[in-house]
């Protein structure tokens, strides 16, 4: 089976009830999680950020509020010291602007990467019943390795975040420069739920290590698909369903092509 037949199969699988039903869940867990972070960022001060890199703009003074948290204190200085001078402002209104539309859209696929993992094993278990109840299951994910890919992946972006801050001020390569560690956590994330569901550790280094580019390419390729605005939301299933017939393929051929060497053997 190719790659464009595992797209369209797994097309036709999430269009399939059981699916449909599974896809409702990180929808809404997402929509209502995104609601409240948005009214909690509000109440945390971002219209009065706003309102200073206005009063900056136009030279008045800004008085900070003694009481305020100190990352609102330092994000007002970062503010007045950008908007005080022309040439540095044209740079912060871009930043205030594109990066707050891109943090919103990265904390949605963030969001929905982390519930969809709890959903992973459902997933899997129908697309194995429905075709590959041949093949055994033996899956090497457990909760604390679980949790312990999940912080391991989040720290590791935070950290690329952070590391890139001095290219996130030269036009285009900045795009890439946001979008880099993002990747890294949605592969992370989404290959290993998808593998620990499946494989055993022998089977997955057996595999991955012949199959490491391709399936980077098949997270690339679905996280390009997550970039359009809240598709995540609606697709993370397919993510799933995709990588997952990915796996199972490539465990079948591996079980077959280890019952032949033992036949040779005999």
């Amino acid at each position: 089976m190719n790659e464009i037949e595992i797209i369209l199969k797994s097309v036709k699988d999430f269009f399939t009830s059981s699916m449909l039903k599974i896809a409702l869940v990180p929808l809404i867990v997402s929509m209502i999680i995104l609601y409240m972070m948005f009214f909690a960022a509000a109440d945390f001060g971002i219209s009065s950020l706003q309102e200073i890199a206005a009063a900056s703009q136009n030279g008045q003074e800004v008085v900070i509020d003694e009481n305020a948290p100190f990352y609102f204190v330092w994000a007002t200085y970062l503010i007045v010291f950008l908007f005080k001078y022309s040439f540095t402002s044209w740079i912060a209104g871009f930043l205030l602007y594109t990066i707050g539309t891109i943090i919103i859209l990265q904390a949605s696929i963030i969001l929905t990467i982390v519930i969809i993992g709890f959903l992973t094993p459902m997933i899997l278990g129908i697309l194995h019943k429905r075709y590959y109840s041949h093949l055994k299951l033996e899956g090497y994910g457990t909760i604390s390795l679980s949790v312990w890919v999940l912080f391991k992946s989040a720290f590791m972006m935070i950290l690329l975040f952070v590391l890139l801050i001095p290219v996130y001020f030269v036009p285009v390569i900045n795009v890439f420069a946001l979008a880099l560690p993002l990747y890294y956590f949605f592969h992370k994330l989404l290959n290993f739920d998808v593998s620990s569901t499946i494989l055993n550790k022998e089977q997955y280094k057996i595999i991955y290590k012949k199959e490491a580019n391709n399936f980077r390419l098949r997270t690339l390729f679905l996280y390009i698909i997550s970039m359009i605005p809240f598709a995540t939301l609606f697709s993370a299933v397919y993510f799933i369903i995709y990588l997952g017939h990915s796996y199972f393929i490539k465990l079948d051929q591996l079980v077959k092509y280890g019952q032949k060497d033992e036949q040779i053997t005999d």
